[in-house]
């Protein structure tokens, strides 16, 4: 590879590392100043038959070529992997318990202030990787910070877009449409889409309690006869918080009160009545003690302690005294507040496991009441409310419906361009928009692209009319319209080719040329046309070493490009008639790009 000496970019050692080389960028035109949020680089290991491959992507248009079956769709599903999308632990390959993708964008304050609102680092470069195990299970990170797939999902979707053999298939879809429409026309539509959703969602729940009080108006006596008992019934209780604890021990206390009384009058006794009681004893003890403790310090220390002890007894037993004294109560009192407890513990089976809940349940039941005794006034104010609802959500929808019309009309015209750009020959074009009844979700109108590809047709939906090449071509123009439009800054196709060729396959590469002069664009492609067009060219291929199959991949310079052309216009046998044609094929493009029509 010219500029770097003892470098083969196709090694077959085991590590593919393949960076950009200068002089075929000449062509790309950056779209603003300052450092461009693209895919810098694609790191896979062990993800089937890639063992490990490193990828280092360039400005403009990266073209992946190679022979079917050679591993150029994993490195698809290795990028889907990375950005959360679903992967089977069956495409481990065999060489590891692991496989790993991992993804690496140039990052700006747009792409950081985002990292900022998850709490993510915000760094000069922004890494998604994803690692699955032999177990089904898989981690995602964002530098180096574990997240789970939706945040993966939400920051990709504003830096990368990619486009699989398929998903053209999706503009036949009507829901479909109207998303490419909204994203097309722009902030302000898609701010307001998410008012009338917001809108739409009140009106829906407005409407549904309104049907719901109305069917339920029959029931509406029996529902107000019941809270009004509940309520009464709490209410005449009385209660007051706490006050079930103090009637559980003043119960207790009650009913136990001659076994209380018995032991406190004879523990009084044993501590200070007669000769034979404590504070007897330890007074008699204290006076042996005070003749001799003065003759050994060892002994002041226990005199102290027995001092303490006899102030403590004497203390016990005035407390034990004063105690009996207020241990009163009758059987009427225990009886009172025996019934009380059976008041409190009723509420409490019916209503709430403590006073606070029952007293809450109370308010509700008072709420209840206030509701159904004015049902008439109830019902009037629900229906204002749908009917303010309504009218706030038809006021939003319109605003949108007015931006949806603007710019479908800009869309039809650019579209009806890029059209005719990629071979669609006095082909028109329409985006329908078809008022419904009643503004929903996504707005007051139903969507459907319809298209006319030969003269003298009329105007039929997409589904009705296109082929699966033509689908892919106008999915192009699509991106190709869109892509001054968004801040999308990497594109990936994925075989948008297929089903088209000759002189259609010509106007397609140059409509994804003309894309990448203001985006990264990496596509994989079978069509020499679309191949000769690249900034940047890599060739994948598959070989067998030690009984295994492994896939490589590498950088071409510009030397090497015709000689992977003339396989692809030549097949097996490359004669030096088609390794001519494949040249011519490269110069005209280089030509076309350096002349500013691609």
């Amino acid at each position: 590879m010219p500029g770097r000496s003892g470098y083969h970019p196709c090694d077959p050692a085991g590590t593919y590392r393949v960076g950009p080389v200068t002089d075929t960028n000449q062509f790309y035109s950056p779209r603003r100043k300052g450092k461009d949020c693209m895919l810098v680089e694609l790191h896979v290991k062990n993800f089937a038959i890639l063992d490990e491959v490193t990828v280092e992507f360039g400005k403009g248009f990266n073209v992946l070529t190679g022979e079917t079956g050679a591993g150029k769709s994993l490195l698809l599903g290795s990028v889907n992997a990375a950005l959360g999308g679903k992967v089977s632990k069956d495409l481990l390959g065999s060489n590891g318990d692991y496989a790993l993708a991992e993804l690496m964008f140039d990052s700006d304050e747009r792409v950081r202030d985002l990292l900022e609102q998850y709490e993510l680092p915000s760094e000069e470069t922004l890494v998604i990787s994803r690692r699955i195990t032999d177990t089904g299970r898989s981690v995602s990170r964002i530098n180096g910070e574990t997240v789970n797939a939706s945040i993966v999902k939400e920051i990709a979707s504003r830096l990368f877009d990619v486009h699989g053999q398929h998903d053209h298939q999706t503009l036949l879809y009507p829901a479909k449409q109207l998303v490419l429409l909204d994203r097309y026309a722009g902030l302000e539509t898609l701010q307001t889409l998410e008012t009338v959703r917001s809108l739409a969602r009140e009106y829906r729940a407005a409407k549904r309690e309104l049907a719901e009080a109305e069917a339920h108006g029959a029931a509406r006596a029996r529902e107000l006869s019941m809270a009004q008992y509940e309520y009464d019934e709490i209410t005449a209780a009385r209660l007051t918080p706490g006050e079930d604890e103090a009637a559980e021990e003043r119960f207790r206390i009650l009913g136990n009160r001659e076994k209380l009384a018995e032991a406190v009058s004879e523990a009084e006794t044993i501590l200070s009545s007669g000769n034979d009681s404590v504070t007897q004893a330890l007074g008699r003890a204290l006076r042996k003690m005070a003749k001799v403790s003065s003759l050994d310090p060892k002994l002041e220390e226990i005199y102290e302690d027995l001092r303490l002890l006899e102030e403590t007894a004497n203390d016990r037993a005035a407390a034990l005294t004063d105690y009996l004294g207020e241990l009163t109560g009758t059987e009427e009192e225990f009886a009172q507040v025996s019934e009380r407890l059976d008041v409190i513990n009723r509420l409490k089976s019916k209503y709430g496991r403590t006073i606070e809940e029952i007293l809450a349940y109370a308010d509700e039941a008072e709420r209840t009441i206030a509701k159904l005794s004015d049902f008439e006034g109830y019902v009037a104010g629900l229906t204002a409310k749908a009917e303010e609802s309504g009218r706030a959500l038809r006021r939003e929808a319109g605003k949108l419906s007015e931006l949806r019309r603007k710019a479908a009309e800009d869309l039809t015209a650019r579209v009806q361009t890029a059209l005719g750009d990629l071979n669609f020959l006095d082909s028109r074009f329409e985006i329908a928009l078809t008022e419904l009844d009643e503004p929903g979700e996504n707005g007051a109108e139903e969507i459907e692209f319809r298209i006319s590809t030969n003269p003298g047709e009329p105007l039929r939906p997409l589904a009705k009319v296109a082929s699966g090449g033509e689908l892919s071509r106008i999915m192009l123009a699509l991106k190709a319209v869109s892509a001054g439009k968004d801040e999308i800054e990497t594109l990936f196709f994925d075989e948008i080719d297929a089903g088209i060729s000759g002189r259609t396959a010509q106007k397609v590469a140059e409509k994804m040329a003309q894309i990448a002069q203001t985006r990264q664009v990496i596509c994989i492609t079978h069509l020499p046309q679309i191949a000769a067009m690249a900034d940047v060219h890599f060739e994948i291929s598959k070989s067998v070493e030690d009984g295994r199959t492994r896939t490589s991949l590498c950088r071409l310079s510009e030397d090497e490009v015709p000689r992977e052309l003339a396989r692809m216009l030549g097949g097996a046998e490359i004669t030096d008639t088609v390794m001519t044609g494949a040249r011519e094929m490269r110069e005209l493009a280089l030509r076309k790009k350096s002349a500013g029509e691609a």
